[in-house]
Parts: C-alpha cells; structure tokens; sequence
C-alpha cells in the first residue's frame, strides 16, 4: 500500500447472487484516493458504484482482491476492525437512515457522539454548528417527519461531518438539493476535505458539480474507464 494513501485498491472484483444466478458486478477495480482529495464517481444506474462504496465503507465482506482503508486490509478483517475503522468514516447515502423519533439536532449529534474526550455540551455544540454549516440552525428541534427530503439529506450530512471523518464516502449527496445548496454542500465537503486532509469519494449524476473534484472517475459496467 501506498504509505499515505486513504484508500488502496487492487483487483477487486464481487459478485451477488448464487449458484446460476451468481453475477459479477464489480471487475478488477483498481484505484486510490488521498487524503485531502475530492474524487467525483459517474456513471449510469446499475454499473456498481453504490456496491463500491459500501465495501469501501467496511458494510460488506471482501471476495476477491485487496482492499486497504485508513491502513487497515479489509480481506479476511475481522468483524472489530470493520466496527473499529467505520468510527473513522462518514457515510451519506441516498436513505439518510435518520432516526425518526429524535430531532434533527439530536441526529447529528449522534454522529459528534463517536468523538472520543468531548462532553455532552460539546457534542451538542458540534451538532448545532453543522447544522448551521448546512443551513439548518432554524430547524434544530424538528423531527424527521417534519422536514423536507433535501432538508433530511442536510441532516444527514452534517451528521456524517460532525464526526470529524478521515474519509467521507457520499452516494447522490445533491441529488435531493436545489442548484444553489447543492453547490453550497459540496464546497462544505471540499472545505471539509482540505482543512481536516479527509478523503472524500463522491458518487453523482449531477454534472454542475463536477469542476470542485479534484479527479473524476468513471464506472461502467463495473470497471473503472477513462473519463469523457
């Protein structure tokens, strides 16, 4: 592995299914991200990009080819470093898997809860202060069922960021925003990326945020191909 590389890849390949119904989605990937770079991933519905992700972010076992995450192999880890190394990762998928009987304030800080010396009051700090970053000071006592669906997707940002990642991992992270606070969320993660040297991987369709990467990607059919 690369000494300073955030994420290392080399041939990995996966598949679902079983028997004649075994599929190869994923084909001899190979890749690495650095810390403090913005990577952007395109490609059409169904090439794989969302399966990458979550075996980058520890959520599915590796079948073939070797995967290294913040210095940690993730082939044949055991169950404690896969719990241990996603304390260290910020994931915002297209769900936002909010908790609907907390308040939005209360969300986030379950994200500032993984940071290890910090107080309740901190934590709460932390909360309120990404919310306001995300545009949402105005709707801290709000429970999920009560805000809109991009309102629910800069929840579940700030929750991602209030946890300080070394990596940040974001599947459609825009899709649910207008024009203008999409912009304003991805030079948040661009920040984010630079001040704090956090690798962030970025899955997207949304073509008006492609110049803020640092290098763009480009999956089909399950491998990596050269960007247009």
């Amino acid at each position: 592995m690369t000494e300073d590389s955030a994420v290392e890849i080399n041939g990995l390949s996966h598949w679902f299914g079983i028997g004649h119904m075994r599929r190869k989605v994923l084909h001899s990937i190979s890749m690495n991200i650095q810390p403090g770079e913005v990577v952007l991933l395109t490609g059409p519905s169904g090439c794989g990009k969302t399966t990458l992700l979550t075996l980058i972010g520890a959520l599915r076992h590796i079948q073939e080819g070797d995967l290294v995450v913040l210095g940690n192999q993730l082939r044949n880890s055991s169950r404690k470093t896969r719990q241990r190394l996603r304390k260290q990762i910020g994931m915002i998928f297209q769900g936002h898997n909010l908790l609907r009987c907390l308040t939005a304030e209360q969300n986030v800080q379950m994200g500032a809860d993984l940071l290890n010396g910090y107080s309740y009051r901190s934590r709460r700090d932390q909360a309120r202060e990404w919310l306001r970053e995300v545009g949402l000071s105005d709707q801290l006592h709000k429970l999920p069922n009560d805000l809109s669906g991009g309102q629910k997707q800069r929840v579940a940002i700030a929750r991602a960021l209030a946890a300080r990642p070394k990596l940040l991992l974001a599947d459609e992270p825009t899709a649910a925003l207008d024009s203008v606070t999409g912009r304003e969320i991805v030079s948040l993660l661009k920040r984010l990326a630079l001040e704090q040297s956090c690798a962030v991987l970025m899955v997207t369709h949304d073509q008006r945020i492609l110049d803020v990467a640092d290098r763009l990607l480009k999956m089909e059919d399950g491998s990596i191909v050269p960007h247009d």
